[in-house]
């Protein structure tokens, strides 16, 4: 009896039932979207920031302590080299994956024909060996994705990999045209006693002081400061969770923290647990977060969720009340029906159970038409925003689904309401 006056009910009123599952269907779909996006954006906006430079930078663990305690700051404070060898390690820690890109550097004051500028040697698209658990592994790192904003003016990217020795060099733009280098010139660079002859693959435009730099291999910048095997800093690219409350009380002194907050800390991608990480590796190291880089990364996230968050919420608000009109409008038609089942002798409780089970039905269908539209969108979304596929979550499934029987539930409010004020004398007699 209970099946064949359901069956009933969408045989005579589909369309309003079908406008009801098109209402949760809209919902759902934008809910099921912005929330795997919302939860998986975090990942995403790392990466994308990530290509904006470092936030995390390396340096030995004196020069920390002379810049914390004098702040002196650049060359002065590099009396301290850390081996170059030891680079590899931050690939050992536990959040190695978080590391993108990594880049060790030595600076030195050269002259280059005539003029003087700071030369900074580093890896471009170094492929570094490592072992790992006993297997070997091969990564290429660099500042060609630490510096991907770079604009090439003359020339190309210099390519350690392509290039046979060491005695190349990238000229910045202001540099080139001060001491009138181009692409292809061989230039000679002086610190001191020291020269080393450099072939110039490429001029870059980098929009700040680093115009005015030349860029070489790390071997080259060694030679020149008599620091064979060693490095003065290293830039490191780190994929970070949002610094919370836990963070920051880690951040100021680790040993401070309990049992359980220590291993959270630790197991979660904060910067400063993967500095402390990186200092663990390398002893002799002190690892640092570039603040204003993590801090923008957390504020852009929380501002890019709030927002992810206002929209899901206003469109279940409409949902909300496309339903509430709906199911009263419904129920308002079906008046005579239901009043002759309370006539009959049915009660207010199984009438209205009857009521939801039909709006409930309506709503489990346009929610799994909507699960699948909403999956649809944040493809859309993350390959249109992000380049790159938004990986689907369990966790927002179950979210939509509580959300969409709630938003069912708050929107049928009115008309079960209007369903128990029916009364059947009146609505059999005219009444109503």
């Amino acid at each position: 009896m209970f099946f064949r006056m359901v069956r009933g009910t969408f045989r005579r009123q589909w369309k309003k039932m079908l406008m009801v599952a098109l209402t949760v269907a809209l919902g759902a779909s934008i809910a099921t979207a912005m929330l795997n996006v919302m939860l998986d954006v975090g990942d995403k906006i790392n990466e994308e920031l990530k290509t904006y430079g470092s936030n995390i930078t390396v340096t030995p663990k004196s020069e920390a302590v002379i810049s914390s305690l004098y702040d002196v700051e650049g060359e002065e404070a590099n009396a301290e080299y850390i081996a170059e060898d030891k680079a590899g390690e931050i690939l050992l820690i536990f959040w190695a994956n978080n590391i993108t890109d990594f880049s060790p550097e030595t600076r030195a004051s050269v002259t280059v024909n005539g003029t003087e500028a700071p030369l900074v040697g580093t890896w471009f698209n170094h492929r570094l060996a490592f072992k790992k658990k006993g297997t070997d592994y091969q990564r290429d790192t660099g500042i060609i994705n630490l510096r991907s904003w770079w604009d090439i003016k003359e020339g190309e990217w210099l390519n350690e990999q392509a290039l046979s020795g060491d005695g190349y060099a990238m000229v910045g733009e202001a540099l080139a045209e001060a001491a009138g280098i181009s692409a292809g010139d061989s230039v000679t660079v002086k610190n001191g006693g020291k020269t080393e002859t450099l072939t110039v693959v490429g001029i870059y435009e980098s929009g700040d002081d680093e115009d005015g730099y030349i860029y070489t291999t790390l071997p080259v910048a060694q030679r020149l400061t008599g620091s064979e095997g060693y490095f003065q800093k290293m830039e490191v690219s780190a994929i970070t969770s949002p610094e919370d409350e836990l963070a920051v009380k880690a951040a100021k002194n680790p040993s401070l923290l309990s049992g359980d907050e220590y291993d959270l800390w630790y197991c979660t991608a904060y910067v400063s647990s993967i500095c402390f990480q990186i200092q663990e590796a390398i002893p002799e190291a002190s690892a640092e977060a570039v603040r204003q880089i993590a801090d923008s990364e957390g504020k852009i996230l929380e501002k890019t969720q709030l927002l992810m968050s206002l929209i899901t919420l206003l469109s279940l608000l409409g949902a909300t009340l496309g339903i509430s009109n709906l199911v009263t409008s419904a129920v308002m038609e079906r008046s005579q029906e239901l009043a002759l089942l309370k006539a009959v002798g049915a009660k207010n409780a199984q009438v209205t159970f009857l009521v939801l089970s039909e709006i409930m039905l309506t709503s489990i269908g346009g929610a799994l038409v909507g699960y699948l539209l909403g999956y649809a969108f944040a493809q859309i979304i993350g390959r249109t925003v992000f380049g790159a596929s938004v990986e689907m979550s369990g966790m927002a499934a179950f979210l939509v689904a509580v959300l969409i029987i709630a938003v069912t539930l708050v929107g049928s409010i009115p008309a079960i309401r209007t369903l128990l004020r029916l009364r059947p004398s009146e609505v059999l007699h005219g009444g109503r």
